[in-house]
């Protein structure tokens, strides 16, 4: 198999002082990292914490595009942060996970990066909403943003995981569909929040077919003011990419080509099996909104919905399922479940959605 080399951004999570901004790039650039990125406003959660170092950061981003040739971007959250990046030369920004989910302040970014040139990558929000992913990204195209590119890095959740964010490929594998060709990264470091899981995580979007990484990097992790747990040295970096791969689009083996086409018959009748389980499912719930409906029951009954979701997860494990992909499968049933009794309770007619 032909191993290339995936396109990566790296760089700290932070801007802390010229020296480690230097120290860090210049062990970046020596394993052939090309584009340098370090947050100059860091949006943090609480109070108190390092919330970066602000504008008197970018001549350090200056220093490391002219000194070492390497393209430079950081996030931006304002039209002003916008402003101050613009006349520091910066090559690239992306608009974070947080300020993703507001639609008022991504058109105040989009208008002030319009005719511009510079290229924008833009984070899914921190929720798991793709409209809003989506919609970020339209507003964009419709200030003639031409230059844009996508990360994921997962979203948050208020469940106990082994990630920090939960990776929901789900989300990615759609936005690929909706945008095909435009540049698609993974940012593994926010998704594990453990510079551990960074190496598993980079492999699986890779073999996804996202284009490439942007990957948190610090000269002394262990020292970062922000996020030093999910941050690698630059020469761990760099063994971490060569053992990297991306995979082929394709295969010339006729056989494996027979195989494959052998397997997606397989799954094309499993998929229409599932959808008449579904549907049969469905027309049950409808039976016992009926039911309620003429009982003067509430839709939602909690404890028997953690019931069913509990033996679902422990039913999944035991044909070595992922218990948050059979959470997120069954959740969605419930609430399809939940809104068509609703449907049922609130029609005054007896309908249901038009049927009789």
């Amino acid at each position: 198999m032909d191993i290339k080399t995936p396109y990566i951004i790296a760089g700290p999570c932070s801007a802390e002082s010229e020296d480690q901004v230097m120290r860090t790039a210049r062990g970046l650039k020596d394993i052939g990292v090309g584009v340098f990125r370090a947050g100059i406003w860091k949006p943090r959660t609480r109070p108190g914490n390092f919330e970066g170092v602000g504008e008197c950061g970018l001549p350090w981003l200056q220093r490391v595009h002219d000194e070492l040739g390497m393209r430079v971007c950081t996030e931006v959250a304002s039209t002003s942060h916008v402003e101050a990046c613009l006349k520091a030369g910066l090559d690239m920004v992306w608009i974070g996970a947080r300020t993703s989910t507001n639609p008022f302040l991504v058109q105040e970014l989009a208008d002030a990066l319009s005719g511009t040139g510079v290229h924008v990558m833009v984070k899914n929000p921190i929720n798991a909403d793709v409209a809003l992913w989506v919609g970020a990204v339209e507003r964009l195209q419709r200030r003639g943003i031409e230059n844009f590119g996508l990360i994921h890095r997962g979203v948050s959740s208020f469940e106990k995981m082994r990630y920090r964010n939960s990776p929901q490929w789900q989300m990615a594998v759609h936005m690929r569909r909706l945008f095909p060709g435009v540049p698609f990264l993974c940012d593994p470091s926010h998704m594990g929040g453990n510079a551990a899981y960074v190496p598993e995580l980079s492999q699986r979007a890779l073999d996804l077919g996202l284009d490439g990484l942007m990957i948190e990097s610090h000269c002394c992790p262990s020292c970062a003011l922000s996020d030093a747990s999910q941050q690698l040295a630059p020469e761990e970096l760099g063994r971490m990419i060569a053992g990297l791969s991306i995979r082929d689009d394709g295969s010339a083996n006729p056989a494996f080509e027979r195989a494959v086409s052998e397997q997606r018959a397989r799954i094309d009748t499993i998929d229409e099996n599932l959808v008449r389980l579904l549907a049969s499912r469905m027309e049950v719930s409808r039976e016992i909104g009926r039911l309620k409906k003429e009982n003067n029951v509430a839709v939602l009954q909690l404890s028997r919905w953690d019931d069913v979701l509990e033996s679902a997860i422990s039913e999944g494990q035991t044909l070595g399922m992922d218990p948050d992909f059979v959470r997120d499968v069954f959740n969605a049933i419930h609430s399809a479940s939940i809104a068509e009794q609703n449907s049922i309770l609130h029609d005054d007619d007896g309908k249901e959605n038009g049927r009789q």
